[in-house]
């Protein structure tokens, strides 16, 4: 089964694999994909994990997801991303 989530799009490429990288050690998961122009990360998993342990997973990681009516605030980039 597929769960796709929509979330911030602010993060960097390097924390955004180290989350990738957690969500895939959860059991029952077996692939995540994140779309950065999208904001978009889509989940195959089984009926091990349910999507809100998925949701939950990704909020403890900094990725909250977004619902379809809520509106987005983000902050312009900044030129040092994650380095500091």
């Amino acid at each position: 089964m597929y769960s796709t989530f929509l979330v911030s799009k602010d993060e960097c490429m390097d924390c955004n694999n180290r989350v990738l990288k957690q969500l895939g050690t959860l059991q029952g998961v077996f692939e995540v994909e994140l779309d950065r122009i999208e904001g978009r990360v889509v989940v195959t998993h089984t009926d091990e994990v349910t999507r809100d342990k998925i949701a939950e997973a990704l909020a403890e990681r900094g990725f909250h997801e977004i619902k379809q009516d809520e509106e987005i605030e983000t902050d312009e980039p900044s030129i040092w991303g994650c380095a500091l």
